[in-house]
């Protein structure tokens, strides 16, 4: 299978503005490309590539004042396979994960754990641990929400695609990851909170 993957983007700046871009295909998909997907820009300027944390190729730029447009393009070769399902997958312990994997379990701007926490207890508690409790977490995200690039908003987080049970593919993305998230030990969240509140008393 070929697919043709490729984005354009066009702005208007009124003065040189730095940008970060993210628009190349991940690094463990480099050898899949029948072609690089060099970030390409008009007018020219000067990019500098770095990887971060995540594997993800950014660019680093300043774009000039006036219009100015971002593009890349390329052919990825893809077996058209489907994922591979293990029904036997297991859920460790938190406190038996290794260290460089935590950082994936972590509320953020885009996943409120604390707004969803609740409501992903009350819908997945019950459900057996490994793949069968994420297996039901992505089957009623998909059946929940209504998929539209009309619904698209740069802004919409988890919990707002939640409530308004419709978004594009980031945000059932989003959505999926905060109820995983949210499922772990009330016990690892309930001292985090008595902390907070005696910190709070002896600085009011």
């Amino acid at each position: 299978m070929r697919i043709y993957v490729g984005s354009e983007l066009s702005f208007e700046f009124p003065q040189p503005t730095p940008m970060i871009a993210m628009l190349n295909v991940h690094f463990s998909r480099f050898s899949d490309l029948e072609r690089p997907d060099y970030l390409r820009t008009n007018p020219s300027v000067a990019i500098e590539d770095y990887r971060d944390s995540f594997g993800n190729w950014g660019a680093r730029l300043v774009a000039p004042a006036g219009p100015f447009t971002l593009s890349t393009n390329t052919v990825v070769r893809d077996s058209g396979m489907q994922d591979q399902v293990a029904l036997d997958a297991v859920q460790h312990k938190v406190e038996h994960l290794p260290s460089d994997t935590l950082q994936f379990l972590l509320g953020s701007r885009y996943c409120e754990t604390d707004r969803l926490s609740d409501e992903a207890w009350r819908l997945f508690g019950y459900t057996p641990l490994g793949w069968p409790r994420v297996q039901a977490i992505c089957d009623f995200v998909h059946n929940h929400m209504s998929f539209g690039y009309e619904h698209s908003r740069p802004t919409r987080t988890a919990y707002e695609a939640y409530v308004e049970r419709r978004g594009v593919c980031r945000d059932y993305a989003h959505l999926a990851a905060t109820f995983c998230r949210c499922l772990t030990s009330r016990r690892a969240i309930a001292p985090a909170t008595s902390r907070i509140s005696v910190f709070r008393r002896l600085t009011s």
